[in-house]
């Protein structure tokens, strides 16, 4: 079995693979095989170590990458048991189900999209007369976020500790929008049992700080764990890992440093650099020998990202043969940039490229106007890797929630479908059961069944709506999901509504919904039960997104992470475009560095960079982006070179873009409490330092109220002290 599962591995592979015991750190350029590293060890542990399938987590970033390495481990073990192959989210749901005891939840708890919370803003906006100019849905869910990582981490204590009325209580009692839509959505929440993708780590923690038997049943479980994409990890999931690892202390990590773009997200630049400070007796393995680009590329992608100064000093080593070099476009203004593009993938589809074969990166969808309007002038099949992807159509949701319905009867899934096909439930009856509903504190399905013979309801078809969801929640592990569906969406109309409405393309999609789940069934190799479907659906987000073919693809370098293409485009190079204007610390410099890295090393045989002249809104000039300057121009094929005046031009306007750059937290000299000395204003004392308003509160001995002084400006002040006792 040793020499199966060895094969066809290099030699820092094979140490990557046969190194099992202790703390591993490898690092892993972009294209180096990592996935392929992590597949043959999963299969080396089970083949030739003989450790259980069971006994192995494995975690990665997708449920697409998940899904993928699944299918390779089955083809190298020959079993169907894969063990934990997931990502951190849906490990947690494997936790959560199996000691949902722990926090008082049922089995059947409920896992929430963006949809669904949408939904339950929907309920709290009209009971509180909350509008959108009060706070819109993205803006609320977003609060959400910061409020249960950072602001108020101990809120799950309210999820978990009090009663349905006393939570309903709080959020009545709240006067301010930020209270209102919380307590209101925590609410929600607990009413119907659901959680979120922050609920599924948090509440995991919880169970293994409160019960410490618990947390020892998983860890001696956990035999051998391994993290692949480990530069993408954020406190919570690092906590969860050091739980985890915390019994047998086999711990495999994998990633590279120079991919880290999720910094906005809670990860951490020096996760890889900083693991053997952490972990005792770490031993690392360099993975450089790419082979997924050519030695040009790969030239260019090492000499940009050489100028970031915070980085692990390491260089991709090509193994592929040489092709054309990189090609750069200096265009006058965006059409003729967009006209350039399509100019060049004529050129690659008359030699041969298939369209699918060629995709165009850029740093945020606002950019793609002009490369759209000219695709559609000149007839050029494109699609765009955003939008509304397929588990977020109109037919694809009410499908799922006929599905959940049967199994949760949660009140979400009851608002949506329940007057789809019509059953005369309009507004008067639905608000009729919403307050019965709260009343009794029951769900709006119950709350129909309690009303179903009362004369309110005597015209509509509720009574035939509820034999038939109850007919299916008796019987529901009786039958395969996809027959379940196919059974559900005909009885109860709905398939008959899509073809009254003459809806083929809707007919299509639902067609897709059945396949897909008939392929669920017949590959996951685990529980096919309904529960453990709509759990495993409720985790897949727009990266795990099928890519279609036989089209020039447009996406963001963040969409694209993960992913290669042969012939790669990186579209409006532009000084605020590409780096972001949004930016304003060194910090935040590298890390688009870094994305323009990533960017970079997706492209396997050909590689075009393009920016535009011309003037942005408020009449100021465009310039080249820092990034083509970064890359040594030997490496570089320009169309035609820009004037030395206009490069001069670009270089003057990147020194005065750097000059506005605020010191981050780390270059600061003083803290608050500390003595500092103004030039102007003298002696005084840091009382705040506050990076949201890039300002440094001081309050100075000759004055009575604190002055607020731009960290910009922090060079200025001179620490004379350090903390005093008060701020101690």
């Amino acid at each position: 079995m040793v020499d199966d599962v060895l094969e066809g591995l290099n030699e820092e592979q094979i140490k990557a693979v046969t190194t099992t015991e202790g703390y591993i750190r490898v690092i892993a350029g972009a294209g180096s095989g990592k996935t392929r590293a992590l597949t043959h060890r999963f299969a080396y542990l089970v083949n030739d170590l003989g450790i259980r399938a069971g006994n192995i987590l494995c975690v990665t970033f997708t449920n697409k990458a998940a899904a993928e390495m699944k299918e390779r481990i089955h083809q190298l073990t020959d079993d169907n048991d894969t063990g934990f192959v997931c990502t951190f989210h849906s490990f947690c749901v494997s936790i959560l189900q199996e000691d949902s005891y722990a926090i008082q939840y049922p089995k059947s708890f409920l896992v929430l999209d963006n949809s669904d919370i949408d939904a339950m803003l929907k309920m709290i906006y009209e009971e509180r007369n909350l509008t959108l100019r009060d706070m819109t849905f993205k803006n609320a869910r977003d609060m959400f976020e910061m409020r249960k990582c950072i602001k108020e981490p101990m809120y799950y204590e309210y999820l978990i500790q009090m009663s349905i009325d006393q939570l309903h209580q709080k959020y009545m009692e709240a006067t301010e929008t930020d209270d209102i839509l919380f307590y209101g959505y925590l609410y929600q929440q607990k009413k119907c049992f659901a959680v979120d993708y922050n609920d599924l780590i948090f509440l995991s923690l919880y169970i293994f700080r409160e019960f410490p038997e618990i947390k020892l049943k998983w860890q001696k479980r956990l035999e051998y764990i391994m993290i692949d994409e480990f530069q993408d990890i954020d406190p919570p999931q690092y906590e969860l890992m050091k739980n985890l690892c915390g019994y047998h202390n086999n711990l495999f990590v994998v990633g590279d440093p120079d991919q880290t773009i999720y910094t906005w997200r809670g990860a951490s630049v020096n996760s890889l650099p900083d693991f053997d400070k952490n972990f005792p007796g770490v031993q690392t393995i360099m993975m450089m020998k790419n082979y997924r680009s050519s030695p040009e590329i790969l030239d260019v992608a090492n000499s940009l990202v050489s100028k970031n100064v915070n980085r692990m000093k390491k260089d991709l080593i090509p193994m592929l043969p040489h092709r054309n070099k990189v090609v750069v476009h200096h265009a006058e203004n965006p059409r003729k940039e967009a006209q350039w593009i399509i100019s060049q993938i004529r050129h690659l589809n008359e030699n041969g490229v298939n369209p699918g074969d060629i995709t165009i990166l850029y740093r945020a969808h606002y950019v793609t106007r002009v490369i759209e309007e000219e695709m559609i002038k000149e007839k050029m099949p494109y699609m765009i890797y955003s939008g509304v992807q397929f588990f977020e159509r109109m037919e694809i949701k009410d499908a799922l929630s006929y599905l959940r319905l049967i199994a949760y009867k949660d009140d979400l899934s009851f608002m949506r479908i329940a007057n789809v096909p019509k059953r005369n439930l309009g507004q008067k009856r639905m608000k009729f059961l919403r307050e019965y509903a709260d009343e009794k504190h029951i769900s709006l399905y119950d709350a129909l069944k309690e009303n179903v013979d009362e004369a309110l309801f005597s015209n509509t078809k509720a009574k035939v709506f509820i034999q038939l969801i109850d007919s299916y929640t008796d019987h529901m592990n009786e039958k395969p999901v996809s027959e379940l569906l196919s059974e559900i969406l005909d009885l109860s109309g709905y398939e008959e509504m899509m073809r009254t409405e003459g809806a083929q393309d809707r007919l299509d999609d639902l067609a897709e919904l059945k396949q897909s789940i008939y392929e669920w069934e017949t590959t996951v190799g685990e529980e096919t039960d309904l529960v453990s479907y709509l759990r495993h659906i409720s985790l897949f987000t727009n990266a795990d997104m099928a890519i279609e073919k036989g089209k020039v693809r447009l996406m963001t370098i963040h969409a694209a992470k993960g992913l290669e293409f042969p012939y790669v485009f990186i579209m409006q190079l532009v000084e605020g475009i590409f780096p972001s204007r949004k930016i304003r610390t060194i910090e935040g410099m590298e890390e688009e560095r870094r994305l323009a890295f990533v960017a970079v090393t997706r492209s396997e045989k050909g590689l075009f960079l393009s920016d535009s002249g011309g003037r942005n809104i408020g009449d100021t000039s465009r310039f080249p982006s820092r990034f083509l300057f970064d890359i040594d121009p030997v490496l570089l094929e320009y169309t035609e070179k820009p004037s030395d005046a206009y490069i001069q031009k670009a270089l003057d306007n990147i020194d005065k873009v750097n000059r506005r750059f605020i010191p981050s937290a780390s270059s600061l000299e003083f803290k608050e409490g500390d003595r500092v000395r103004h030039p102007v204003f003298k002696d005084g004392t840091v009382e705040k330092i506050d990076y949201d308003e890039e300002a440094i509160f001081i309050l100075f001995d000759s004055m009575q109220t604190p002055r607020a002084i731009a960290l910009r400006a922090a060079k200025k002040l001179e620490k004379i002290q350090d903390k005093i006792e008060r701020f101690s």
